[in-house]
């Protein structure tokens, strides 16, 4: 039988994806579990497998098109109806084509009516974004089916005509009035990972009520002891030590103590996770990803740093997996890396907390005694959730982690 290959949910919370490329057109001949597109979601770059060994009978969705989670993508003949399909044709009677014979049986004239009437997510909210009447639009797809490509072909049908009675120069958008390009303008379409940053992005900052607070630390010490070790830990590791393990493990251990940042929120309650969970922040070209460091509360710094390290460089070489993106229950962004000194961070929807650490710099700080010294002084800057949390829980675990990196000493121990 011909069946149905849905968009797969490649993450926690992950709720649409984009196909950034087809592997597979019309034709081809699969095995089960061949990949058969290249998805992007705004957690992980993946391939859908495919479900079963056959024939691809139709694309349904197009390249940088955007879908949600159990969506159609495509159709595959399977290979057992294809062999079903050649023994039929093999021992079928050899006799003219009568008129009857082309006349459809009720059966598959209701079949190809149920087709027509089963619109995907993306075809629903384009059509009701642009106010288009599906039960007036004839399909094009499978038994009738109405495609993404149907409306926008009737919607670039209204834009030509509402062009052509336009005034010259009149290029507003109408959903984005104002607006309107000039003689050298470029216009950079947005790529896949763009679009489902975007939607990332407007889903938290619509539905969470963000606050904001931070706290100026004194990193002099740590910064001594990692100037201090750094050469041996890359002879004897392989991989350089960077400041961003030691402020993981002050704030995985702050997150014992307050288990209430800990948490998710969960429409009619909040839900306080068991596990500390590490999502960070890696680039990698244009693009940002937030892998997840598991159970970051029972490891060292040097382990801390092995999965740092081990992260960036998957997402460096596109290598990140749905399972690097899952689970994650505490974001810490290391903008700091590109020398900035304070941000207000958007928080990873549906946690209720993300931290950035900003740049270490030196400044002239009044020690005891009003004696000026110049000291590295580095800003930790916190979104939060205001439904989960309240400012007294979250300026008492900055306060914990300021503590825990000012007296480093602690620390030491717990390198290796």
């Amino acid at each position: 039988m011909t069946e149905e290959i849905k968009m797969p949910q490649l993450g926690e919370s992950v709720t649409e994806g984009t196909i950034t490329k087809w592997l597979v057109k019309p034709g081809d001949k699969v095995n089960k579990y061949d990949p058969i597109a290249e998805v992007m979601t705004d957690k992980v770059n993946a391939e859908v497998p495919c479900s079963a060994a056959g024939t691809i009978k139709e694309l349904m969705v197009k390249e940088d098109e955007t879908v949600q989670v159990g969506s159609l993508i495509c159709y595959i003949e399977t290979e057992a109806d294809t062999q079903k399909r050649k023994i039929d044709k093999d021992d079928a009677p050899k006799t003219e084509p009568t008129d009857s014979s082309e006349i459809a049986s009720p059966e598959e004239n209701t079949a190809a009516e149920s087709l027509k009437h089963r619109y995907s997510p993306a075809v629903l909210r384009m059509a009701q974004d642009n106010n288009i009447d599906l039960t007036a639009v004839t399909g094009s797809g499978r038994g009738g089916r109405i495609t993404r490509k149907d409306l926008e072909s009737i919607i670039n049908n209204e834009v030509s005509s509402a062009g052509s009675s336009a005034e010259p120069g009149d290029t507003d958008n109408e959903k984005h009035p104002h607006i309107s390009s000039n003689a050298g303008d470029a216009k950079v379409p947005l790529s896949g990972v763009r679009k489902a940053i975007a939607s990332k992005m407007q889903q938290s900052s619509q539905e969470i009520p963000h606050a904001w607070t931070m706290v100026e630390v004194d990193v002099t010490n740590l910064v001594a002891y990692r100037n201090q070790i750094k050469q041996e830990f890359k002879r004897r590791e392989g991989f350089p030590i960077t400041f961003f393990p030691f402020f993981i493990k002050a704030v995985v251990e702050s997150l014992q103590e307050f288990p209430e940042i800990n948490s998710v929120w969960g429409g009619d309650h909040i839900l306080q996770k068991k596990d500390i969970n590490v999502s960070i922040a890696v680039s990698a070209d244009n693009a940002l990803y937030v892998p997840v460091i598991p159970h970051a509360d029972e490891k060292s710094i040097k382990g801390i740093a092995k999965e740092v390290n081990r992260l960036a460089e998957k997402a460096r070489n596109g290598k990140l997996s749905g399972e690097d993106m899952k689970k994650g229950t505490f974001t810490i962004n290391n903008t700091g890396s590109f020398g900035s000194v304070q941000s207000v961070p958007i928080i990873n929807y549906p946690q209720a907390a993300i931290l950035s650490v900003e740049s270490i710099v030196k400044k002239p700080v009044v020690m005891q005694g009003d004696m000026l010294a110049v000291r590295s002084m580095v800003n930790l800057c916190l979104s939060l959730d205001h439904r989960v949390l309240d400012g007294l829980i979250c300026g008492r675990f900055l306060a914990r982690i300021k503590e825990k990196l000012e007296n480093f000493d602690q620390f030491k121990d717990s390198v290796y």
